[in-house]
């Protein structure tokens, strides 16, 4: 994972609120972007699996879930437990059918080596990694580009098919009308290279809307 200092960060938002001055009020208002800052608890293959069964639930359920699963691998998730794990194990413990046939391809190509969970921070191309994730059936977009901001802390992506990232810019921007994944695409390019940072603060946007401190 990229580690970012405090000192670089606050660079870094000052060039975002120079390149769009209607982010600077909300940049001055929230904590300082925590992207990269912090080294993760989670293993690569965990924040992955998490991501995956996070998708479409609540995040309680989610939760209970995931716990499930940790015991189920006896304390430590890795991919060759989850091998181990037959489909009727993973749905025992509310593991859907289209997410055990992910976690399964996912821990499949971690131990045959086609993907090198381990050592996937030291690719420094970020389309290189997102190319090897998205290839593994039922590992989407939002899934890598979740796991490429907050678990290797890369700056420069663009989330736009997150409609919380659109929400936020358009908080941002006082839009009356819902911005697209395809016009947010064209804004973001100015901010290269650090859109990550920029969809952060646009999720501060929702999360103040909502009366949420952080």
């Amino acid at each position: 994972m990229t580690l970012h200092s405090a000192q670089k960060m606050r660079r870094i938002v000052c060039e975002v609120a120079e390149s769009d001055k209607r982010f600077a009020p909300l940049i001055a208002r929230r904590p300082l972007c925590t992207i990269g800052r912090n080294l993760r608890n989670e293993t690569h293959l965990e924040s992955l699996i998490s991501s995956v069964i996070s998708q479409q639930l609540a995040t309680k359920a989610a939760d209970t879930i995931h716990g499930r699963l940790v015991l189920a691998c006896k304390g430590q998730i890795t991919a060759r437990k989850l091998i181990k794990l037959t489909d009727s194990d993973l749905r025992a413990i509310g593991v859907s059918g289209a997410k055990s046939r992910t976690i399964k391809g996912l821990a499949a190509a971690i131990v045959e080596k086609t993907i090198p969970i381990d050592r996937i921070d030291e690719i420094h191309d970020d389309q290189e990694i997102f190319e090897a994730l998205t290839s593994l059936w039922g590992i989407g977009r939002w899934t890598v580009e979740m796991f490429m901001i907050f678990q290797l802390g890369r700056l420069d992506i663009w989330p736009t098919g997150d409609l919380a990232v659109r929400r936020g810019w358009d908080i941002v921007h006082k839009n009356h009308e819902e911005s697209s994944a395809k016009a947010l695409d064209l804004k973001g390019e100015k901010f290269h290279p650090h859109r990550s940072v920029v969809a952060w603060y646009c999720y501060q946007a929702v999360h103040e809307s909502r009366g949420l401190a952080y």
